[in-house]
């Protein structure tokens, strides 16, 4: 490198690092999501329904709704789509083709699917519904689906072994494939940070991530302030959400509670809850997240059904004022 090159070399560090420090360039790790990249927000499909619409799509639009998780039971069918000429199930290539044509007329989107799985119950049936459902997500363009990893029937220390060799199952069916399935923190085992950890070390497949439920970490019993390094730690796993909260007692916010403590009174809506949502976003967006914010409020039920449309009007525009 003769001298002038030298000069050059550090003329233009010197030029970057004042631009930099004048904020006429950003400073944006290669690894960070684009600034203005954004993430549909939208609901389950559960959910849908209270806008009174006469279909899935339309209520999707009176929402807000960017985008929906779909419910897939085990023989595929979608039972909480609805439409007044038809049902929609991915079971068949017909199926997959009238949902994707109405998808396309709405102008709307699915962002995942949902199987509520039962593994050690009927593991060969849910593995054959998964490679069917793997079809199916790629045609509709959804590339997560949300799994239960919950004991139906074996013991604690029976089902860790058993739910790796599983998701080992899983995940080859979906290689190859842009599909990645999301294990819901749900239930007793999978809110103990510990049993996720060594799920995901013992799967070792980068086709296994996590849905993760902000509220059920902090209704298994976390402390609040504990919730956020559970969060940052499993960011980088983040392949979906659902976003819900819950609203306790001062003086149960941040000591160690029992599983599910009065759960059904004190859950509510995002924008009344315990959870900080802005800082939530924050953590994902740093750990590269690219999937969808979901609401799923298990609240909706203490709202006159007047009012529930509006409820989850406010959840969502609430997310996606925080992008």
């Amino acid at each position: 490198m003769n001298k002038s090159q030298t000069l050059s070399r550090r003329s233009f560090i010197k030029t970057t690092g004042l631009a930099i420090s004048a904020g006429m360039l950003p400073l944006v790790s290669p690894l960070a999501a684009p600034a203005d990249k954004k993430w549909p927000v939208g609901c389950r499909d559960l959910h849908l329904k209270v806008a009174g619409k006469p279909d899935s799509w339309s209520c999707m639009k009176a929402l807000g709704a960017e985008g929906t998780e779909v419910c897939a039971e085990l023989n595929l069918s979608c039972p909480n789509l609805f439409h007044p000429q038809r049902k929609y199930t991915v079971a068949t290539a017909e199926g997959i083709r009238a949902l994707k044509d109405d998808l396309a007329a709405s102008g709307c989107r699915i962002t995942a699917f949902m199987m509520a799985n039962r593994l050690d119950e009927r593991l060969e049936q849910e593995l054959e519904s998964a490679r069917g459902l793997v079809n199916a997500a790629q045609q509709l363009g959804a590339d997560v689906i949300r799994i239960d990893v919950v004991p139906s029937k074996l013991s604690g220390d029976q089902f860790l072994p058993f739910a790796v060799d599983a998701c080992k199952r899983l995940c080859a069916i979906a290689e190859g494939t842009p599909i990645r399935f999301g294990v819901e923190n749900h239930g007793k085992i999978t809110n103990n940070p510990e049993f996720l950890e060594k799920l995901f070390d013992g799967v070792g497949s980068d086709k296994l991530g996590l849905t993760l439920d902000c509220a059920n970490f902090y209704w298994w019993g976390h402390p609040v302030d504990d919730l956020y390094p559970i969060y940052k730690k499993f960011a980088p796993r983040v392949v979906h959400t659902h976003c819900k909260s819950i609203r306790y007692p001062e003086d149960k916010k941040n000591i160690r509670r029992e599983i599910g403590w009065e759960y059904g009174k004190y859950n509510c809506p995002i924008y009344e809850g315990d959870l900080n949502f802005k800082r939530i976003v924050k953590i994902l967006r740093k750990a590269n997240y690219r999937g969808d914010l979901c609401v799923e409020d298990e609240s909706l039920g203490k709202y006159p059904q007047n009012e529930q449309a509006d409820v989850l009007r406010k959840e969502i525009a609430l997310l996606k004022g925080l992008e």
